[in-house]
């Protein structure tokens, strides 16, 4: 993981939280009863079961130490109210020429999800976005091509 802040929700905070300890208690049980059972199948070498269960214990305690670095470096983002463009802040933009507006809350990169119109402040138009104001235009290289805009709203 890099040194670069990680911001979160309150709620995903909560969310990665629970699926820590999930897999801590609930998970390495688990794991631990499936390579009992493989080991009680004989010769280790050709066990299909038991590589399956070394696979997912690996894959655990991999998600487990990368929550637990994440959780321990995390910023707690909050709405902004200012009117300037930060971190937990819900944008409306107007692209181009384009009459539709469309609504963006800006989030850390762990919880970005642009069905439920969550961008990243790490992605192109995120990044552009942060310290603009109502009215400011922002333009922007996306993987799409250029993208410019301009802020309606900001909540």
């Amino acid at each position: 993981m890099s040194n670069e802040k990680e911001y979160l929700s309150q709620e995903k905070f909560n969310e990665l939280e629970k699926e820590l300890n999930h897999l801590k208690s609930v998970r390495r049980k688990e794991i631990a009863e499936q390579l009992e059972f493989a080991k009680g199948l004989g010769d280790l070498s050709e066990n299909a079961e038991y590589h399956e269960a070394r696979q997912n214990q690996a894959e655990t305690e991999e998600r487990i130490l990368k929550l637990e670095t994440l959780l321990k470096s995390v910023e707690i983002t909050s709405k902004h109210k200012n009117g300037v463009v930060g971190i937990g802040s819900t944008v409306t933009i107007q692209k181009g020429s384009d009459k539709k507006e469309h609504v963006y809350r800006i989030v850390g990169s762990e919880e970005a999800n642009t069905r439920e119109g969550k961008i990243s402040n790490k992605s192109p138009l995120g990044a552009a976005l942060i310290g603009k104001e109502k009215g400011d235009k922002v333009s922007c290289e996306t993987p799409n091509g250029m993208v410019s805009c301009v802020v309606v709203d900001v909540k």
